[in-house]
């Protein structure tokens, strides 16, 4: 039965069959993996990567598609759980504490929380192959003193490393989508130590900072206790502060003010 794209569901399914081999190719699957793909669709890119893995999760939101992947015979080592990536528990998905690799074409209009929610559980992943609007991927991989830097950038960028692998014009997907897109990986790091407390405060500050962003450091941080902070000249404007220099300068309000942070 044909399919028709829901737009409430961001729905833009890949048909190009070459570029599904490149996209299999930079994902690099081995025998071993266990993957997690977000939104399989009409399972194009399923198919493909059951073939070269040990078990594949899909959590697919349309009940339609849902029940058409779930009939089909040949994938024999899927699971498919008709659920919203964002409300499911991820003891669902049966993988234990194995390292899980995510694939996902996912949804534009909902990319930004996806990728937080990715993050927050980082440790139970290894990597993230991701197909996102080319917009997004800029700010995702911008470096500091570019106007897509931002608050998305350094937020992401001090939980995982982000590159851009491939650009993907329109017209390889039905419908075809008014943007180019581009496909990232995105691999957690820990360079930076972080508790609960500590990332919370970093949040503050760079959502602080960003929030006004054409002004000057200390107008836009007037809220916090900069006396003591020596290391940060806060003439410059947020998009010129490197990620290391965040973690630095929310380190330092932290000691200075540990208790009071603008929410």
């Amino acid at each position: 039965m044909k399919h028709r794209a829901r737009k409430q569901w961001g729905q833009n399914f890949l048909k190009d069959s070459n570029l599904l081999n490149k996209l299999v190719a930079l994902i690099d699957p081995k025998p071993e993996d266990l993957i997690l793909e977000i939104g399989p669709g009409k399972g194009a890119l399923t198919k493909k990567l059951s073939q070269k893995v040990s078990k594949l999760t899909a959590v697919e939101i349309d009940e339609r598609l849902y029940s058409t992947l779930a009939s089909q015979k040949e994938l024999t080592n899927c699971t498919f759980i008709n659920d919203d990536f964002l409300q499911t528990s991820w003891s669902e998905y049966g993988f234990g504490s194995q390292g899980i690799r995510v694939v996902g074409n996912i949804p534009y209009n909902i990319t930004s929380p996806i990728i937080f929610e990715l993050l927050k559980n980082r440790s139970k992943w290894k990597d993230a192959h991701l197909m996102v609007q080319k917009e997004v991927a800029d700010r995702l991989a911008a470096k500091s003193g570019g106007k897509e830097y931002g608050r998305l950038t350094v937020m992401v960028q001090s939980q995982a490393d982000v590159e851009k692998l491939i650009s993907i014009p329109p017209d390889v997907f039905v419908p075809k989508p008014k943007v180019d897109s581009i496909f990232i990986c995105i691999k957690p790091h820990s360079r930076y130590e972080m508790d609960k407390n500590m990332y919370a405060r970093f949040d503050a500050v760079v959502r602080a900072a960003f929030g006004q962003r054409r002004k000057m450091l200390r107008n836009s941080l007037a809220d916090f206790d900069l006396t003591k902070v020596k290391s940060i000249d806060f003439d410059r404007r947020p998009e010129t502060l490197s990620v290391d220099e965040f973690v630095l300068l929310s380190n330092k309000i932290g000691r200075i003010n540990p208790v009071e942070i603008p929410s």
